[in-house]
């Protein structure tokens, strides 16, 4: 699709939410997030036609996964003109370590040059995603705050905030002191690392989020939002589950929110389905905005 045709469509009401409000909170339902993850197999057969797809369901704003030196096989350059032709903008890039697989593009491989390119296309986040089960040791766990911090120190000259995202593992007892996750808030900056809250894993860990808002304010500037099925602890289209969001989304000052993304790892329908039906209850819920 070329920039003229989207802005077209876009006025004439094809494209939905898609044009943006103002509001001080930044994740409004005039911006809707998505981290692409959730449509990974459509991206893996046609990288632009499904952001136009999203691009249709009123998204205007991504976050990325896998840059290994290039962004879904696609150049700098090309995914630029990608991003351009669909209107839509990356906030955020997920990164794993490096630690025991150490492709381009981790924390431990060419971390310069993902820098380099996420601030070429205008990011503001970049995330550590994920530790393998494998680098899931004593050590490793020990020496990772230091890690983040040097990567977020990386990332900080470029004007780009970093943040870990977590999963359930890192509520795991570690020391006398807590669990994982306790020691990495305790030991890591909170002006050069900042935490992508994924709020599936928390509530699958039965942690309370506001407990952390509390103790840590303003640390919490990304969110992950996503729901739980009761009983199967499956994920759940956002509204469909057990989560409670309004809780949550009323504590976003203390926990100083800026952006949100949509994500669903699975579904037992037809993806782009399952997130329709997020979007519908989002937009029935004025406290998403």
């Amino acid at each position: 699709m070329h920039r003229k045709d989207f802005i077209r469509l876009s006025s004439l009401g094809f494209l939905g939410l898609y044009s943006c409000g103002t509001s001080n909170f930044k994740s409004n339902t005039n911006t809707l997030a998505i981290q692409l993850y959730t449509v990974r197999d459509a991206i893996s057969e046609d990288l632009e036609k499904t952001l136009e797809r999203l691009a249709g369901l009123g998204f205007s704003r991504l976050e990325v996964y896998g840059y290994n030196g290039t962004f879904f096989g696609k150049t700098r350059n090309e995914f630029q003109s990608i991003l351009k032709n669909t209107g839509l903008k990356v906030i955020s890039s997920h990164h794993t370590t490096g630690i025991l697989h150490n492709d381009r593009g981790t924390l431990l491989n060419s971390w310069e040059q993902s820098v380099e390119h996420l601030h070429a296309i205008g990011a503001e986040y970049m995330v550590c995603s994920y530790l393998f089960p494998e680098e899931r040791t004593t050590e490793n766990y020990r020496k990772l705050p230091e890690l983040l911090n040097q990567s977020g120190e990386t990332t900080h000259k470029a004007g780009i905030q970093f943040a870990y995202h977590n999963h359930d593992f890192e509520f795991e007892k570690f020391d006398e002191s807590g669990t994982v996750y306790d020691f990495i808030l305790k030991h890591s900056s909170p002006e050069r690392v900042k935490m992508e809250l994924d709020l599936y894993w928390m509530a699958k860990a039965g942690i309370d989020p506001l407990v952390y808002f509390e103790n840590h304010p303003k640390r919490f500037p990304l969110w992950h939002v996503k729901d739980m099925k009761a009983g199967s602890k499956d994920f759940a289209e956002i509204g469909n589950g057990t989560i409670d969001f309004k809780r949550i989304f009323e504590a976003r000052d203390k926990a100083g929110l800026e952006y949100w993304f949509l994500e669903q790892d699975s579904s037992d329908k037809d993806m782009f389905e399952s997130i329709k039906i997020s979007k519908k209850y989002i937009l029935e819920h004025a406290y998403f905005r």
